[in-house]
């Protein structure tokens, strides 16, 4: 018995794979296949388009795949939703649909797109969230570069943006945030119901969620006198409480810990100062809650 996954090509397949790799799974992806290999026998991988993945899973076509909240809600899938990775190309993993009209356009509202047109790859996003606000536009799909269209084809558009520098470099202004989105691992439901199935799913995601808790944080260790163990602990910002073992030296302990790693320039040289000595930094790879 196999478990099929559905993993997103296109901008995140490179993220998606590194952080597969930092779980323990080796994947390697040909320059023109969609079906790449990986260092497990009971998993089998395709690659498809993160907009389809949910429609796949849903289908039982993939056991479980890795795609948006926002294509979910999009295609209407009926799936389970087994863990929300975050992670994407870049940034906090976190990104938006952002309703958008041209800087120097009058429509300043939702309200105010009434009767206007609207291109977007979001098409029943778009609708629900327009019906929500009781407005009656166009809405049209998009088939790409969706922020170049505004003014020139339609008198909004709703696209996605990290970072809101798409929007800039276009000359566009935000009107309202349509949603926001996280990538989530995903479930048929009837391999849910699978006991061999689910038991591979959730160990898959354990195993994913220790790679992305990891993705920020470093371990650190050092050795510290007994007598400045209490001056030390209140310096170090850990994430559990730290492990404390006695050396062969006497009056002396180790202490190991884990900690973002934005933190470590800060709290090091205070460390240092406070006592602590033979201080090492070290990567991490899964951290498990």
């Amino acid at each position: 018995m196999k478990l099929k996954v559905g993993l997103p090509s296109g901008s995140l397949q490179e993220t998606t794979l590194d952080m597969f790799k930092r779980a323990g799974y080796k994947i390697s992806v040909g320059s023109r296949s969609y079906f790449p290999s990986v260092d497990d026998e009971e998993m089998e991988v395709v690659m498809f388009r993160a907009q389809e993945i949910s429609l796949y899973v849903e289908q039982g076509v993939l056991d479980a795949g890795i795609t948006g909240k926002d294509w979910i809600e999009e295609n209407g899938s009926k799936v389970v939703e087994v863990a929300e990775l975050r992670y994407a190309k870049r940034g906090p993993g976190v990104v938006k649909w952002v309703l958008a009209v041209p800087k120097n356009s009058k429509i300043r509202t939702v309200q105010q797109l009434a009767g206007k047109r609207i291109a977007t790859e979001v098409v029943g996003l778009t609708k629900r969230f327009l019906r929500q606000h009781k407005v009656k536009a166009e809405v049209e799909f998009s088939w790409g570069a969706t922020e170049v269209k505004a003014p020139h084809c339609v008198d909004a558009i709703v696209d996605l943006t990290e970072t809101g520098s798409s929007l800039k470099v276009n000359n566009l202004r935000e009107v309202a945030t349509i949603m926001e989105s996280t990538n989530r691992l995903i479930a048929n439901r009837e391999a849910w119901k699978n006991r061999w199935k689910r038991t591979k799913i959730e160990n898959l995601s354990v195993l994913l969620q220790g790679a992305l808790n990891a993705a920020t944080k470093v371990g650190l260790k050092m050795n510290v006198p007994q007598a400045k163990l209490e001056t030390i602990l209140k310096t170090l910002p850990a994430l559990r409480d730290p492990t404390i073992s006695h050396l062969a030296k006497e009056g002396w302990v180790a202490v190991e810990t884990v900690v973002d790693e934005h933190v470590v320039r800060q709290i090091v040289p205070a460390l240092k100062k406070a006592g602590a000595e033979g201080i090492v930094e070290y990567p991490l790879s899964k951290v498990i809650y």
